[in-house]
């Protein structure tokens, strides 16, 4: 399929036409992509404002709130001085879900899966904390400044051994990933690159929690590496792998199957533009993202619903969709900790990749359990309760009400819209609104009242929207 997409026409910038106007199919997608679901407000404000102000919007963030890093400051400490690793996945959640910066959030996910570091081997979670943290604030800035500063990351220090490695016995973990996985693909260096890199990173020790490099462990001899001779330091070997011409391709193949299709390979002519972006900005990622953000192809019907989402993005799409928040644990019993065990038991635990090559995403998201959970989770999400003109009433009925949906049309059409822009085979539409006329003539428990009844046949209704196919794309 991607023979057929001419380069120049994918990555010059998507204006409205008649025959592809801007819609709330497009808003609801940039959303998907770029952020973590959209409110009902979200998705107006985006219709209104136009795809240019729509993407703008998002690479700006919200400058407004400089209070939501200070506000959290005392759980990142207690997290940090007790070494909780479990709640640090809660607290990774919470930001996520109430940032001022989901398009920052969400490339900081990306990265993750990049940098795949696992707390089950560091073992510390203010390291696991700060390598999030330097994600988070290169996430749209330097790949140099960020491939530099991770080397030098105590929890990857730490994940792939070069806090031991010392010269005379380098260890080889960092230098293979830094060329398997972080910057060139398999193919593109030899074993000997890889043991003439090692002996470069030779030399750095963590102290007080920070690296620090030790002259009399590093081995300042010549190394040859990747076709240069020199006697490299490990800033150096960096330096060297984002000089090959293969990097800048690797690292747009990975935001291509992020951003735009995981299951689309692109050509390479496809990608060469991006290639040759990075190349002519030293690396610049926030400009990247902007260019595929605002194309043609990102809002092509090619990349429309073309990746399955991944759990955090399933779940807390859902979250944000509702207008909701993930409820205290000592209150209703789910919380921050309780929906971030189920997210391990969908595949997906921050700080927990699986491996050394991150999530395998894609179809590997989905199997009998996991759809299963998914289904529980969507459930209990809609059936949190919130208290509103008086009495705990489910949030979807909430948000119904608050939004003037009545009727049992309205309703299906509401619900429809806000978590798939009325993106549904006609059938699902007229199964829905048959379902929703039917649960009217159910028997419900003569101790519920009928606005207790109705709140639940809502909340079943927008249940139900969550476990169509259609809602486990992206």
């Amino acid at each position: 399929m991607a023979d057929a997409i001419d380069p120049r026409w994918a990555w010059e910038p998507y204006r409205p036409s008649a025959s592809s106007p801007w819609d709330l199919r497009k808003v609801g997608h940039l959303y998907r992509r770029a952020a973590f679901g959209a409110t009902w407000a979200e998705l107006q404000v985006g219709l209104q404002a136009g795809p240019e102000k729509a993407v703008a919007d998002l690479l700006q963030g919200d400058p407004g709130r400089p209070e939501f890093d200070a506000d959290r400051k005392f759980v990142t400490n207690h997290i940090v001085r007790f070494n909780n690793g479990n709640l640090a996945g809660a607290w990774w959640l919470m930001r996520v879900l109430h940032s001022p910066h989901p398009l920052r959030e969400k490339m900081t996910l990306f990265w993750h899966n990049h940098f795949a570091t696992s707390n089950r081997k560091v073992q510390n979670a203010g390291y696991m904390i700060g390598q999030y943290e330097l994600m988070y604030r290169h996430a749209l800035g330097s790949f140099r400044t960020l491939l530099q500063e991770m080397s030098k990351d105590p929890a990857m220090m730490v994940w792939l051994d070069t806090a031991g490695s010392k010269k005379g016995n380098p260890n080889e973990n960092y230098a293979r990933e830094l060329m398997e996985l972080f910057s060139l693909g398999i193919g593109n260096y030899t074993e000997t690159d890889i043991r003439e890199a090692a002996r470069a990173f030779t030399g750095w020790e963590i102290k007080d929690g920070k690296a620090v490099f030790n002259p009399a462990q590093h081995d300042a001899g010549t190394k040859t590496v990747l076709g240069r001779t020199g006697p490299f330091k490990g800033e150096d070997i960096v330096n060297i792998c984002l000089e090959q011409k293969c990097c800048p391709v690797f690292l747009a193949g990975k935001l291509f199957r992020f951003l735009i299709s995981e299951t689309m390979p692109p050509t390479p002519e496809l990608l060469e533009p991006l290639a040759e972006q990075l190349r002519q900005s030293d690396f610049d990622i926030g400009g990247l993202v902007a260019t595929m953000l605002r194309s043609n192809l990102f809002f092509s019907p090619q990349v429309y619903r073309s990746r399955i989402k991944g759990p955090v993005d399933f779940a807390l799409g859902i979250i944000r969709g509702l207008e909701g928040h993930i409820p205290d644990e000592r209150g209703r019993g789910f919380g921050p900790a309780t929906l971030s065990t189920v997210l391990e038991e969908l595949g997906q635990s921050v700080f927990y990749p699986p491996s050394v090559k991150g999530w395998d995403g894609g179809p590997a998201w989905l199997n009998g359990q996991t759809l299963l959970t998914r289904q529980n989770l969507a459930l209990t999400l809609c059936s949190h309760e919130v208290r509103y003109q008086g009495r705990l009433r489910p949030l979807p009925a909430v948000l119904a009400e608050r939004h003037g949906k009545k009727s049992d049309t309205e309703l299906v059409d509401f619900f429809l819209t806000l978590f798939l822009q009325g993106e549904v085979p006609a059938a699902s539409r007229a199964r829905l609104l048959e379902y929703q006329r039917k649960s009217h003539q159910q028997p419900m428990p003569v101790y519920w009242t009928a606005e207790e009844a109705a709140d639940r046949r809502v909340r079943s209704l927008c249940h139900l929207v969550l476990t169509l196919p259609e809602f486990q794309l992206d």
